[in-house]
């Protein structure tokens, strides 16, 4: 058995600016940094549902919550020199396909423009040593193939979301070769790298138009969840999987510099790559209850139907791999809910999921 890529003990104390603190993910990620001993600021739009998991877990109460839009420059730039970070993540984003065709604006405005903003406050900001970039699995021009995307398969995206995380892999690449270039790292000391996963899911996911969030909701109401597209297959992975790849990119970032500043894709094994009729079953049959489902018939936009990514990178450069089966999972985001709807203290268990994710041996 291999030990964990990502040394806790490399986080104690260190200065980490997280954008989109108040997301999903970025609510998981901000947690795991408190657990580690991190000093962490995030500076995101206010949380994205109610419920959120940010409110839910009292995330605010271990780190400098600093609200505000990427879209201005000048308050995130203002932010980020005050918290002096040393690593500096990037995780703000508007994240939902279908809202994207009904916001294409706002969609490129967040997640293209809002990245040159990122990347100029980094630049006007003394001290950071290591960037992360988190795009998105659908950055790629998909094909429909049965293979997995490679970090250096041409980029593309059909939809306004997916075209925009597109652009900003391209913004990235811009920004590293004029500004933050691996050749001229003794100059400037910045280390820049993009993170690109997809479809995370996990306890207190509450946003709109999401798979799990939509079977949770209808569960809790006593209905039949009510599924678009049953046979589609995405790359399914427990939130804390990216997570631990972003945290264990930025150590290797922060220790060796340039030599990963580059694009790395993280996914979990093939076997767990499932259509959605197969999650959908198996979340049922894990909440009981009477869980149920029913095909929703109404005429949808265009989303990809197969897309998977090439882990090969990340395990061969960062000694990074999956943690956990598809089938634990749905275990552990149906026992999240389970608690929360009991009234539990959610900021404990989830810290506590993450502890027994970051003791779990590799697959």
């Amino acid at each position: 058995m291999e030990t964990l890529a990502m040394t806790p003990s490399f986080w104690q104390g260190k200065r980490v600016f997280l954008t989109g603190h108040t997301g999903f993910k970025g609510s998981w990620l901000s947690l795991w940094l408190q657990q580690l001993g991190a000093h962490v600021t995030g500076f995101a739009l206010e949380a994205p549902s109610k419920p959120s998991l940010f409110d839910v877990a009292q995330v605010g109460s271990g780190m400098t919550s600093i609200i505000g839009d990427i879209r201005d420059g000048a308050a995130l730039q203002k932010a980020m020199q005050v918290a002096k970070p040393e690593i500096v993540i990037h995780m703000a984003a508007q994240a939902l396909v279908r809202y994207s065709y009904a916001n294409p604006v706002e969609t490129y405005a967040t997640n293209v423009m809002g990245l040159v903003n990122f990347f100029e406050a980094v630049r006007n900001t003394p001290g950071i040593k290591a960037v992360v970039n988190v795009t998105s699995d659908k950055c790629y021009e998909n094909k429909e193939w049965a293979w997995g995307y490679r970090e250096n398969e041409p980029f593309g995206g059909y939809d306004p979301y997916s075209n925009s995380k597109a652009c900003a892999e391209l913004v990235t690449a811009g920004y590293r070769s004029s500004f933050f270039n691996p050749e001229k790292h003794a100059e400037h000391g910045v280390a820049l790298a993009s993170g690109r996963a997809g479809n995370v899911i996990g306890g207190g996911d509450w946003a709109e138009d999401r798979l799990i969030p939509d079977m949770v909701r209808a569960i809790a109401a006593g209905k039949p969840v009510r599924i678009r597209s049953p046979h589609a297959i995405r790359p399914w992975q427990h939130v804390l999987e990216p997570l631990s790849g972003y945290l264990t990119l930025a150590e290797h970032l922060y220790q060796h510099g340039p030599a990963f500043a580059e694009g790395f894709n993280f996914g979990p094994h093939d076997i767990d790559a499932r259509p959605v009729e197969w999650i959908i079953e198996r979340l049922c049959q894990s909440w009981g209850d009477g869980a149920a489902w029913e095909l929703d018939s109404a005429p949808q936009p265009h989303e990809a139907h197969y897309l998977k990514l090439d882990c090969s990178k990340a395990r061969a450069r960062l000694h990074w791999q999956p943690r956990w089966h598809l089938g634990h999972t749905i275990d552990m985001i149906v026992a999240w809910h389970k608690a929360q709807m009991a009234g539990d203290d959610m900021r404990a268990l989830t810290l506590a999921q993450i502890n027994t994710y970051q003791n779990t041996q590799y697959l």
